[in-house]
């Protein structure tokens, strides 16, 4: 069945850089990633990131392919290969100019995180001391990406922000990495309420199986991981749950220390514990430590009860109708 299935990973944002990162991905039997290529950067240098991509996917063109569309990600089923979706976990890279929401679609971008953290142009991260909302500059930012067909992620948003932009936007959102507050009390992880409006509007979440979203913490397993998503599904419905693993491999400790920084240069950040090694620890639950290892959670839902085609909606077919309704297709 895992053979079978469109398998969509709702985040990655591993070494890209790392020969390991394209080995496990080759045999993970996974059909599309949305790869993040962006956090903190802004303009040019999201452009220079951008600009590696090709020489990547020449590289490793028997593993990766570039997915741009629906289409594409049924080609790189179809051939065995691994679609990437371009995104970026914070709107910075448009800095104060919504035209270059077009320049970044044209490039490939597809998926856009709007808040990372902390505040932007565009409203406010789920870390940031006051959640004001989308500001106006984000609400005009949301209705153009509506128009271009990025998808919405709202997965480091704050409560009210995460709100604000689910009414506003005119198509369905995502949270391609979290899981539900209810779940387990983690800052970053989504109120019941916005997971409910989420859904009411046809969007998805991806639960993440990053330990730290895990009741179970440094002794979770993939049934732990499971656990955290059914509580989802019981909640919204198996229309409106993927996962997004928020796989990190082969990342050194200077992009740990980025990610950790207030805005991308203070660190460490008010969110960032001062002696936090990730670096050197056990990140993601036994039995699911790299990408190669992903079709234990189709045997974990399997055991759990799932029925064939409801595995097949959590494994990518959420995602893809997601994909479908907001790219459209080619």
């Amino acid at each position: 069945m895992y053979g079978d299935a469109i398998v969509v990973d709702g985040l990655n944002v591993s070494n890209w850089d790392s020969p390991g990162v394209y080995k496990n991905l080759g045999a993970s039997g996974v059909t599309a990633i949305n790869a993040t290529i962006a956090t903190w950067e802004g303009f040019g240098e999201t452009l220079d990131h951008i600009a590696k991509w090709p020489a990547r996917f020449e590289k490793y063109h028997d593993v990766v392919m570039p997915a741009r569309s629906v289409e594409d990600i049924h080609a790189a089923k179809r051939e065995g290969k691994v679609g990437v979706i371009l995104g970026f976990q914070n709107a910075s890279p448009i800095e104060n100019d919504l035209a270059r929401l077009s320049i970044f679609y044209e490039l490939g971008v597809r998926i856009i995180q709007l808040t990372y953290h902390e505040r932007n142009l565009l409203g406010n991260g789920c870390y940031e001391r006051r959640d004001d909302g989308v500001s106006s500059f984000g609400v005009d930012a949301i209705h153009e990406m509506n128009k271009l067909g990025i998808l919405i992620d709202l997965s480091h948003v704050g409560e009210r922000t995460t709100l604000d932009t689910i009414e506003i936007s005119e198509k369905a959102v995502a949270c391609t990495h979290a899981n539900a507050k209810s779940y387990f009390d983690q800052k970053r992880n989504k109120a019941d309420e916005a997971l409910r409006a989420l859904a009411a509007k046809g969007g998805v979440i991806g639960a993440t199986c990053i330990l730290t979203f895990l009741k179970d913490g440094a002794e979770s397993t993939v049934d732990s991981y499971v656990d955290a998503i059914d509580h989802m599904v019981q909640m919204i419905g198996i229309d409106h749950v993927g996962f997004g693993t928020d796989y990190t491999q082969d990342q050194p400790k200077s992009f740990w220390r980025y990610i950790g920084s207030q805005q991308g240069t203070k660190y460490p950040a008010s969110f960032t514990p001062p002696d936090a090694k990730y670096h050197d620890m056990t990140l993601y639950p036994r039995g699911l430590e790299t990408t190669d290892k992903l079709p234990a959670l189709a045997n974990a839902l399997d055991r759990r009860g799932y029925t064939d085609p409801d595995i097949n909606k959590i494994l990518g077919g959420n995602w893809m109708r997601l994909f479908e309704e907001v790219w459209g297709r080619d």
